[in-house]
């Protein structure tokens, strides 16, 4: 036995169903590795179900369970971060509680971890997700990719392995009080290995994951990462103005030309004040979406409130 010590951690939010079968799969891959000494923190982030109560079972029957309430709900990205920077070991794992990821994965990774990679990055390589859900996603990944200054890992949602040098690394450099940790990950630039997995379909519970948080994650993704959106912006008023001075001038020559018989009516006029109101309604929202995360993040709020420690 070498003794070193490994912690999962696993947020949930209204995932009663899940949490107890996840808790198994997790304490049968520990089994499959009795050399290392596993933690499995939960991170609850004020379910309005039993899931709390499940949890406090769990803990009451394995002392290796250990739980963080929240005090309200505090979002998809800041709760599963605090749960992350808290936990111990010698390496850090992450695994949603959903059971679309698979646990039994950490018995791959915890091999690659060993061979010194930092980071083992698990990647969904094929979904049983609706098939143009995971077209999206892919072309997502790929914008992404061609945006940022730094390499992106494609289909990777965080479910991965760590090792405690990368726990301090996110804990001492960054200060974010509404993290994107895909993009942290990759700000880092340390080696890593990739395993590959075919996510599951949902079988209990309702996912939490709608069109606003899909959005939110995806916005996060290019304003972290990438200030190319804001060049974008400047490039297009550039464009738009030489179209506007051009189109200007082609209808003051031809009217100077054509003076009694061309009569081109306000059509022109009215679809070119929609294009321009069109270019600006665009710039102004990605500059605020730029704005926005700079006033998160001079606000600098805890990442979340703690109601309780269960097992600790």
């Amino acid at each position: 036995m070498n003794g070193k010590r490994i912690t999962i951690v696993s947020p949930c939010y209204n995932e009663e169903p899940n949490v107890r079968e996840l808790h198994r799969r997790l304490s049968a891959v520990a089994m499959q590795l009795p050399q290392y000494d596993f933690n499995f923190l939960f991170v609850d982030n004020a379910s309005q179900d039993r899931t709390v109560a499940v949890l406090r079972e769990l803990a009451a029957e394995d002392p290796r369970v250990k739980v963080i309430v929240n005090a309200r709900n505090f979002g998809h990205l800041r709760s599963p971060m605090h749960g992350f920077l808290q936990a111990e070991g010698d390496a850090v794992g992450f695994v949603a509680s959903d059971l679309q990821e698979p646990p039994e994965l950490f018995i791959e990774m915890i091999r690659e971890w060993e061979k010194g990679f930092p980071i083992v990055a698990a990647v969904k390589n094929t979904s049983d997700e609706n098939p143009l859900m995971y077209r999206i996603r892919t072309a997502y990944y790929r914008l992404v990719a061609r945006l940022a200054n730094v390499q992106v890992i494609e289909h990777y949602t965080g479910f991965g392995l760590y090792d405690r040098s990368v726990v301090e690394h996110l804990r001492t450099g960054y200060r974010d009080p509404y993290p994107y940790f895909r993009g942290m990950i990759a700000e880092l630039g340390l080696p890593y290995a990739t395993v590959f997995y075919n996510q599951a379909r949902r079988e209990r519970g309702i996912t939490k994951n709608n069109w606003y948080t899909l959005y939110d994650i995806a916005m996060l993704g290019i304003t972290n990462l990438s200030r190319v959106p804001l060049r974008v912006v400047i490039f297009a008023g550039f464009i738009s103005a030489m179209l506007s001075f051009l189109a200007g001038m082609f209808y003051l020559i031809y009217k100077l030309i054509f003076w009694s018989s061309f009569n081109v009516g306000v059509a022109p006029l009215v679809l070119g004040l929609f294009f321009m109101g069109s270019i600006q309604l665009i710039a102004i929202g990605i500059i605020g979406e730029y704005v926005g995360s700079i006033h998160t993040f001079a606000q600098n709020r805890p990442l979340v409130t703690e109601r309780e420690r269960i097992n600790w």
